[in-house]
This record gives C-alpha cells, sequence and structure tokens, in this order.
C-alpha cells in the first residue's frame, strides 16, 4: 500500500503549519522551514507556490499520495455543488480518517493501520481498505476479538475525552460510531484555502 513514509515533522515545518492528521504534537518547535537556510530565506511566495503549498496541507494531512489525489478532485468536480465542499466531503468520509475522528487512533496513518489489519467492522462486517467510503447512518465498530486487547481498552479511554466533528457520534461503553449527517468544509481541523486547491489542478482536470 503506498504511502507516504518519511518524516513527518518535516513535512509540516516545509509547509509551516502543523497536520493534525500526521502528528500528536500541538505546535511547532521551530516554525520555519527544514534545512540550513530555512529561517532566513522566507520571501514572497509566488501564486503557484501558494496553491501547491495549499494542496499539500491537504495532501499530507489525509496521507493520499498525488496520483490518488487528483482523482478525489476530479470526482469532487463532477458533483453537484460546490467542488472544494465536495472534496472535504469525499477526504473525510474516508475509513481511515473515520477512524481517527472517532478517537481510536492518535493519527490517521495509525488509523489506517487498524484498518488493515481487520480490527474495524463497518456495520457488523470487516473492511480493511482505508479509502472505503463512510455514507451517513452507517456504523462503526470495533472486532470484538480486538476490544479485549490493551491498545484498544487504551485508545478507548482516550477517546473520551476527544472532542469529534459534529458528523460523528460515538457510544464509549459499546464502542460504536455512527456518521450521522455528511462531512462539509467546516468539519476540517485546520485552516486552508480550498479555492486555491480547486485552482492549482483547475488546468489539469
Amino acid at each position: 500500500m503506498a504511502r507516504y513514509r518519511g518524516p513527518r515533522i518535516k513535512v509540516c515545518r516545509a509547509l509551516g503549519t502543523i497536520l493534525p492528521g500526521m502528528t500528536t504534537k500541538s505546535s511547532l518547535q521551530r516554525p520555519f522551514r527544514p534545512g540550513q537556510h530555512g529561517g532566513s530565506r522566507a520571501g514572497k511566495a509566488s501564486d503557484y507556490k501558494e496553491r501547491l503549498m495549499e494542496k499539500q496541507k491537504l495532501r499530507f494531512h489525509f496521507g493520499i499520495l498525488e496520483k490518488k489525489f487528483k482523482r478525489y478532485v476530479s470526482e469532487a468536480t463532477r458533483q453537484k455543488g460546490a467542488t472544494g465542499s465536495n472534496l472535504i466531503s469525499l477526504l473525510e468520509s474516508r475509513l481511515d480518517n473515520v477512524v481517527w475522528r472517532l478517537g481510536l487512533a492518535s493519527t490517521i496513518p495509525a488509523a489506517r493501520q487498524l484498518v488493515v489489519h481487520g480490527h474495524i467492522l463497518i456495520n457488523g462486517s470487516r473492511v480493511d481498505r482505508p479509502s472505503y467510503h463512510v455514507s451517513v447512518n452507517t456504523e462503526i465498530t470495533i472486532k470484538k476479538k480486538t476490544l479485549s486487547k490493551s491498545f484498544m481498552q487504551e485508545a478507548l479511554e482516550n477517546s473520551a475525552s476527544r472532542v469529534r466533528p459534529p458528523y460523528l457520534t460515538f457510544d464509549v461503553a459499546e464502542a460504536k460510531g455512527v456518521m450521522t449527517t455528511q462531512p462539509n468544509r467546516e468539519d476540517l481541523p485546520f485552516e486552508i484555502d480550498l479555492q486555491k486547491i480547486i485552482e492549482f489542478y483547475s488546468q489539469q482536470l
């Protein structure tokens, strides 16, 4: 399964912001680009670079490679409504993201591992594809055998204090989550300029 495996904080520093899907850090200790001249060469970015940076923030946050991310943008463009909102809805509905947002994993890569290893059930059936699209009224539960494991018990304890987006509900006692509504752009856990992302791909689609 292709995914980014490099240093995560280095990416956050290069993009100038913490990406909560990649890391549990709350702030950047060195809020400038990595490298020998990272803190001294901060000239005005071109329009292209600004669009690229916004696109990279979203792509790295969700842990999606470029080819797949471009397909999401293409699909969002074909759907009715605002392309930016459609894109966020598609990305937030990915199973690995939903597992993370429920508080069952500390990052999206950790949630992806839970899914791939078969610990997560969708409406009672095992799904091991992180990109699986979770729809409204879908139940997300944990495999019974997994519930007894110490790492899952710890995750459930931590999830009790987790702030969840409005489109998800989670019953800690039953270890059951439900997507109650469709995600929208306000549910993204960090600031981003969606218009710049759409502009970046406008000549490619």
